[in-house]
């Protein structure tokens, strides 16, 4: 192949792998069909000559990818593309020639795929999360065994070990009794492992430096900060608040139409607001969960946090509005304290008294060796008493 700028795509499967090479001019150089293995990737990858641009899609066998081919070529793209709309036929090949068509227009969008370095966290994490799930959807399958026979089963009662023999004695039918016993030893094994994996989750996510700077933040407990280390992994990945939002599911979309009107020749904006249509749909469900959980619990408990909530509703917005904009200070709060590496002072009897409304207007003021900062919106201000946070060693402590 000629030293020219070559624009790979594969279309990655369990057993092989589709291949699509494109020059810069766009024409299909060459197309093969590998097996999915890391000899033979690489192979296929360092036989090109000249700068080499990488992509695939976003999958199973993604990060492992990811991990591969970044060392060796100019650029990896892995895209996500669900959602997108598809003309005409679909195949391995097909699909692989579109996506190196894409890639040479610069018409992807890539997903973060970050370093290994909280990869043994992200695992963690992920066990955490598919312990509770399971255990959720045994808990609602026990429900629905007894609803599905005229049984009433409101609260937590039908969980508990101590009357499991009461409930078992009202199902008459031999299968569905088994089957009950069945799930209720499904989730005594749920409830032995999920404690485990907390601690093994928590102790990891201790070990990380930021942990002491997210920790400070109100309504952030082990749990959710071991998520967001996870999750988000740096926060340089977000260069406003504005773009955690979007990935957090908090973004308000909206939609606009004859914006501009004529006025003596010259084209002029119209004044009018656009139209909304709620929140963005493509997000991170576990970031927003996390904010969200975050934010709910500040609502019932008494502080400035729960003060600023009452505060919006008492003008005039709906619950549901303010809960969502206490949900977006929070992330605003979190992505700040985390790029400054500064944690909330410490040396207040409750979290939540290191904030305070205050009026708007004004900027950081130095404070000794601590500053205030102030988180500014439409709906007001919060002012936030903030410190450094000292060395590796100290945060490690």
């Amino acid at each position: 192949m000629k030293r020219t700028t070559k624009y790979v795509a594969f279309d990655v499967h369990q057993a092989t792998t589709v291949a699509s090479v494109r020059e810069e001019g766009g024409q299909v150089i060459a197309r093969s069909v590998l097996p999915t293995d890391s000899g033979a990737l690489t192979e296929f990858v360092c036989g090109m000559r000249g700068a080499r641009h990488v992509t695939f899609e976003e999958g199973t066998q993604a990060q492992w990818l990811y991990e591969l081919l970044a060392p060796l070529v100019d650029r990896v793209i892995v895209c996500d593309r669900r959602g997108a709309p598809r003309q005409g036929n679909k195949g391995d090949q097909v699909d692989a020639d579109q996506l190196s068509e894409l890639l040479r227009r610069g018409a992807l969008r890539a997903v973060y795929h970050g370093s290994a370095d909280r990869a043994t966290l992200k695992e963690l994490t992920r066990t955490y999360r598919n312990l509770v799930e399971d255990a959720t959807r045994v808990m609602l399958r026990l429900k629905a065994l007894f609803r599905a026979r005229g049984i009433a089963t409101a609260g937590t009662a039908v969980y508990h070990p101590r009357s499991r023999a009461r409930w078992l004695a009202q199902l008459l039918e031999g299968g569905a009794r088994f089957r009950a016993e069945a799930l209720y030893a499904e989730l005594d094994l749920l409830r032995q492992l999920r404690p485990k994996a907390k601690a093994v989750m928590v102790t990891e996510a201790r070990r990380d430096p930021a942990w002491r700077v997210l920790r400070s933040i109100p309504f952030l407990g082990p749990v959710r900060v071991a998520l967001l280390l996870a999750t988000m992994q740096t926060p340089w990945r977000f260069r406003t608040k504005r773009h955690l939002w979007a990935y957090a599911g908090l973004a308000v979309v909206t939609r606009s139409s004859a914006d501009y009107t004529l006025h003596a020749g010259a084209p002029v904006r119209r004044r009018r607001a656009p139209m909304t249509r709620g929140l963005n749909r493509n997000h991170n469900r576990v970031l927003k969960d996390v904010f969200k959980g975050a934010a709910t619990a500040a609502t019932a408990r008494p502080g400035p946090l729960q003060d600023f909530y009452h505060g919006v509703i008492a003008r005039g917005t709906r619950e549901e509005l303010a809960r969502l904009t206490l949900t977006r200070k929070l992330a605003a709060l979190t992505l700040r304290l985390w790029k400054k590496r500064r944690a909330l002072r410490s040396d207040q009897t409750d979290h939540t008294s290191a904030l305070a409304p205050v009026p708007r207007g004004g900027g950081g003021r130095p404070l000794g060796d601590r500053s205030q900062y102030r988180d500014t919106g439409a709906e007001g201000s919060l002012a936030i008493l903030v410190r450094p946070v000292g060395s590796r060693a100290e945060v490690l402590a």
